[in-house]
């Protein structure tokens, strides 16, 4: 599955859905709590996956997750216990830009 901005996707070990809003990682797998995530459209509740102890930080409703770099981006539109990560590698919560002085 080829990720693209405006994508739903959602988790196969807990209730976290998210929508895509930068993608520029090319074909790199996007995963929650250490399993694959799917187009929302495809999602099968009845067969929930093993959530990993290693990717059990959780999501945030309405934060969005960023890698380092800012090649990829994510909204949380469903929280849950799984980790976002992108290629194995970790999401941070996106922080807010520090707005200008207005002296």
């Amino acid at each position: 599955m080829q990720p693209r901005i405006g994508m739903m996707l959602a988790s196969t070990v807990d209730s976290t859905t998210v929508v895509i809003v930068r993608w520029a990682a090319g074909d790199k797998e996007v995963t929650c709590g250490g399993r694959p995530m799917v187009d929302q459209t495809q999602q099968d509740t009845s067969l929930q996956e093993p959530l990993d102890p290693d990717h059990a930080t959780g999501t945030m409703l309405g934060k969005r997750y960023a890698t380092g770099d800012g090649s990829v981006e994510l909204l949380c539109t469903k929280p849950g216990q799984g980790s976002l990560a992108v290629g194995g590698v970790l999401l941070a919560v996106k922080s807010a830009k520090p707005l200008p002085a207005s002296d």
